[in-house]
């Protein structure tokens, strides 16, 4: 079997991250693709980010229609910040060393992945495959790390979840940038506003 791990802050999670999806699976050969909003990310303070528990159920929201894609709160039940080296650790024990995972991320996290925490494990964990962002030069990254990442070619949109969050709060329309569903949750709950 081979995983999928795709982590970000999910906040909300839009039409782009579910194209992204989309695209790892197939690109990867992938079973399942796993949404891992982060908990308690390392570059965010907790005031900057919606409550966990709505930024889950919009993901379970978005996700609904694809048997593939499944959403996990595995970050919740860790203790501190959410580091990927940890979230990968908690999958290798779930899922056993035969299974092949791969983690999902944007390529401008690519330039600072030796910042990470215990990149060389990371890499030893899982595969890595990188989505290219309009503006992020993936030469930029270091050489020993670009050479171990794949490149997902996906279609890039310039969708960012900051935006969606500014023209909710200031009465704008996000349709088609976020699923109906995942719209409709946002002005039941009045996040953002």
């Amino acid at each position: 079997m081979s995983t999928g791990l795709f982590g970000g802050t999910f906040d909300p999670i839009h039409t782009a991250h579910l194209i992204i999806g989309e695209e790892a699976v197939r690109f990867l050969g992938l079973d399942r693709l796993v949404f891992l909003p982060a908990a308690r990310p390392p570059h965010k303070s907790d005031e900057d980010i919606t409550p966990l528990e709505h930024r889950l159920e919009m993901v379970r929201l978005a996700i609904a229609d694809n048997p593939r894609f499944e959403v996990s709160d595995a970050e919740a039940a860790l203790e501190g910040r959410s580091y990927t080296i940890e979230t990968v650790r908690h999958f290798r024990r779930r899922l056993g060393e035969s299974e092949e995972l791969h983690f999902i991320m944007g390529a401008d996290s690519l330039s600072q992945f030796l910042a990470w925490k215990d990149p060389d494990d990371l890499l030893a964990e899982c595969g890595f495959a990188a989505v290219p962002r309009p503006g992020v030069d993936l030469d930029e990254a270091d050489p020993g790390v670009r050479s171990r990442v794949r490149i997902l070619d996906a279609p890039l949109l310039e969708i960012s979840s900051s935006d969606i969050r500014e023209r909710a709060r200031t009465g704008k329309s996000i349709r088609y940038l976020v699923p109906a569903a995942v719209a409709a949750y946002i002005s039941e709950k009045n996040l953002y506003t």
